[in-house]
């Protein structure tokens, strides 16, 4: 892992730069996080012992709006980590046309060893030491790395009931029953979905012939992985934090998902009806399977795993970033030299910012869409900026990443510029 993620986040900027319409000062504004929070978090366990666990709020930007972004739950939380993650969204959100600046929280704990009564009391306790940090119209949270729907909605109600208003644009990614989106928990797989077909259509392969790997089998790779299932891909390989399954023949994807939110473990089986069979399948790393032969690869779980160690050894030609940050310092050069198209986070796994997007709108107006309207907003989104990016990468004969951070620094440079930069205030005034 590089020294600092948030150091090799920003180093994207200067080589963006010279293909971008923007100002170095305009630049360098982006280069620091606007503020940091750092807290500490009473909890009462359950045998009556008390714990203290430490959290992080980072607001990246609010130059083109209010600032956005996750909150995880993950032992291995560190500011920097929080920084990088929120620098990502700021420029998540202008290449999406989103009115938001970047943010993100996270706090240092393995949920997976708290009772659910002790993981509701951390909730609702990292809400109350970060309430004044965030807000409707301020920093809006929502779901990331181990939080889901449910702690969205102990959070939005926790914040309610300190400013005693029920607030519900608080927070995006809540229950549907609490001022949820439809079409909110699908949205981030769905948008790694709709770049894989847009792809498709640019290069003209046909889904039946396409092998995909996917590292991850969260929710995110849990929704991509069954919407290419249905569209004819052939998912070779799958894995979860213990490890993955590969078969040559693919896997009958709805029945692995039916059995890892039964079991919490990705196996290799086929259901009919409620009864399930193992199939043949070899066990395999999650080192591994990123360096299988096949078309496509998503890392789809935590950030750093494709290094400049292993670039070398990927057999991909397509990368489509599931998670955030997944290509560590590096990496990219040597990915870019072998022709392996990488179509980056900050375009790839947009759909979830966008969906939250709309349920923010929605919990502002009062006024809720059905499900098929949030699936063409989104696709229409998802399609139009993969094109500008696609469109920037081939003007400029530069990698895909390389021409997302073009097409998200233009959106904010002008936004930084209308306030007035250097080139302005040196002029002379007129009388």
């Amino acid at each position: 892992m590089p020294t600092s993620l948030f150091k090799d986040a920003i180093t994207h900027l200067d080589k963006a730069a010279k293909f971008a319409d923007i100002e170095a000062e305009s630049l360098e504004r982006l280069k620091y996080c606007r503020a940091t929070l750092e807290v500490s978090v009473p909890v009462r366990m359950d045998d009556g012992s008390l714990r203290v666990f430490t959290g992080y709020r980072v607001r990246h930007d609010d130059t083109r709006g209010p600032t956005k972004g996750g909150i995880r739950f993950h032992p291995n939380v560190s500011l920097d980590e929080v920084k990088a993650l929120s620098f990502w969204m700021t420029f998540k959100c202008a290449v999406m046309g989103i009115p938001y600046g970047g943010a993100k929280g996270g706090v240092m704990v393995d949920p997976k060893h708290l009772s659910r009564l002790e993981l509701e009391r951390l909730s609702r306790g990292f809400i109350e030491q970060i309430v004044d940090f965030i807000g409707p119209d301020t920093d809006i949270p929502a779901p990331d790395v181990y939080t889901n729907a449910m702690i969205m909605g102990w959070m939005m109600d926790e914040y309610s009931k300190i400013v005693r208003q029920y607030t519900p644009a608080v927070i995006t990614g809540k229950p549907i029953p609490l001022g949820g989106s439809l079409g909110r928990n699908e949205a981030t797989g769905r948008g790694v979905y709709y770049c894989i077909k847009e792809l498709e259509k640019k290069l003209g392969w046909t889904p039946e012939d396409k092998t995909v790997a996917i590292q991850g089998f969260g929710n995110l790779g849990q929704h991509v992985a069954a919407l290419l299932h249905q569209d004819g891909y052939r998912i070779v390989a799958i894995s979860d934090s213990q490890g993955g399954i590969y078969s040559d023949s693919g896997f009958d994807i709805p029945s692995i998902i039916h059995t890892k939110n039964d079991t919490k473990r990705v196996r290799a089986v086929y259901c009919e009806g409620t009864v399930c069979e193992v199939v043949e399948a070899k066990q395999i790393t999650n080192e591994e399977l990123l360096e299988l032969d096949v078309d496509i690869l998503i890392p789809a779980a935590l950030e750093d795993v494709i290094t400049k160690d292993n670039a070398s050894h990927i057999k991909a030609p397509y990368i489509v970033e599931g998670a955030n940050g997944p290509i560590g310092h590096g990496a990219d050069d040597i990915l870019a030299k072998r022709d392996i198209l990488v179509v980056p986070d900050i375009l790839a796994n947009a759909g979830g910012v966008t969906v939250s997007y709309y349920e923010w709108v929605q919990n502002k107006s009062g006024y809720y869409w059905d499900v098929d309207d949030i699936h063409k907003r989104l696709e229409k989104r998802m399609s139009e900026e993969f094109n500008n990016v696609y469109n920037l990468m081939e003007q400029h004969h530069c990698d895909m990443r390389t021409a997302a951070y073009v097409h998200a620094l233009n959106r904010l440079g002008q936004a930084i510029e209308a306030q007035g930069t250097h080139t302005f205030f040196s002029e002379e005034v007129l009388a």
